[in-house]
């Protein structure tokens, strides 16, 4: 990251920080890993209601609409951290593997580069130790 892009984003970070102090004084320090632990992921029937029969009922189930979801995150890249995280938990309790999910960020390399999918990869692995420490 050079100095300049440095800059605009320190100071990006501070108007959404004024921004949230002006909205809501309590959301100037909101911490979004926070919100994370109070709902780790969904039970397996409700993914299913939203992702799978919600959206398309005789289209994709929840698994793949959850692994779509993840090739699109990825393609955000760092942007997406927090919702990245928290779609491949509910991919995982979904059914993926982490196989599966690899694939798809690995895939989404040639449309994101490899800066996102490296970014992508850290992420997943990250939920991956996190559900080994959990156990």
């Amino acid at each position: 990251m050079n100095d300049a892009f440095a800059k605009l984003f320190a100071q990006m970070m501070q108007q959404g920080q004024e921004m949230a102090r002006t909205l809501n004084p309590a959301l100037e320090n909101l911490d979004t890993r926070a919100l994370e632990k109070l709902m780790p992921v969904m039970p397996a029937d409700l993914l299913e209601m939203w992702f799978g029969k919600t959206f398309n009922r005789e289209g994709l189930d929840a698994r793949t609409r959850l692994l779509v979801t993840i090739a699109a995150l990825t393609v955000q890249g760092a942007l997406a951290e927090p919702q990245m995280r928290l779609t491949i938990r509910h991919a995982l309790e979904a059914g993926a593997t982490k196989r599966e999910i690899a694939e798809v960020i690995y895939q989404m390399s040639m449309f994101a580069g490899i800066p996102a999918m490296q970014k992508a990869l850290e992420i997943a692995q990250d939920v991956y130790s996190e559900e080994e420490d959990e156990k």
